[in-house]
């Protein structure tokens, strides 16, 4: 069954989200190839905040990875069957998101549609609505549209408001070829090792001042620059 699509809006416009049966399509052709380009890769994972054992952590989490790691990471979840999680990642209202968000649901992923610079607000409730009904969710904080490796403040906002811990995870590649995409898309060459970790969950206080808030902010944009070796 695929997971169920979060429209933040109960009546979204729908000149906000974007998308057509060729989105469609190629976001299914592009979710396919992910997934057998992904069986052909050896896959360790080193998890530091118990996430990906059953029973370990039952809340929600909010998952930080850069964009560029978008190839490496939904595989993760297809392989180990989500340990019995659900799960949402945050994609653009464009028709690249649209792309995007089919692809992902070949992983049994849903998608949440909005961004920094389109639907902020309604994409920000539709996030806070998946963690209260328990499905974790993705988050690329320098997505979609860079600069590579700047952390938007999103992430915060929406760990400071929902009250749900941040997830920081890193993937190390022994063999790749980067694209010369805004983001440097990794592309993990066929047969190759990834190294995918998942770091210990950051927890954000409430009512954050603005200083406070900024901390918070520098610290996981920190602890992220520090597993991209390419950073």
């Amino acid at each position: 069954m695929l997971p169920v699509i979060f429209y933040p809006m109960s009546t979204p416009k729908t000149s906000e989200i974007r998308g057509s049966r060729k989105s469609e399509m190629l976001g299914l052709l592009a979710g396919w190839g992910m997934r057998c380009w992904a069986a052909t890769l050896r896959y360790e994972i080193e998890d530091r905040c118990g996430i990906t054992t059953p029973g370990e952590h039952q809340g929600a989490v909010i998952f930080a990875l850069w964009h560029n790691r978008i190839f490496t990471i939904p595989p993760i979840w297809w392989k180990t069957g989500g340990n019995g999680r659900k799960s949402v990642v945050l994609t653009s209202a464009s028709k690249d998101g649209a792309v995007l968000s089919r692809a992902m649901a070949v992983f049994g992923l849903g998608a949440v549609r909005g961004s920094s610079s389109r639907r902020a607000v309604a994409a920000l409730i539709g996030m806070k609505r998946a963690l209260k009904e328990g499905f974790d969710v993705c988050i690329t904080p320098d997505g979609p549209r860079g600069p590579r490796y700047v952390f938007h403040p999103g992430v915060i906002k929406l760990a400071e408001s929902s009250g749900a811990p941040i997830v920081p995870i890193h993937a190390h590649y022994a063999a790749a070829w980067r694209l010369k995409s805004w983001d440097g898309l990794v592309i993990p060459k066929p047969f190759s090792r990834v190294k995918v970790i998942f770091d210990a969950m950051l927890v954000v206080p409430p009512k954050l001042d603005e200083a406070g808030f900024e901390t918070q902010r520098q610290a996981v944009q920190a602890i992220l620059l520090a597993g991209a070796d390419d950073a």
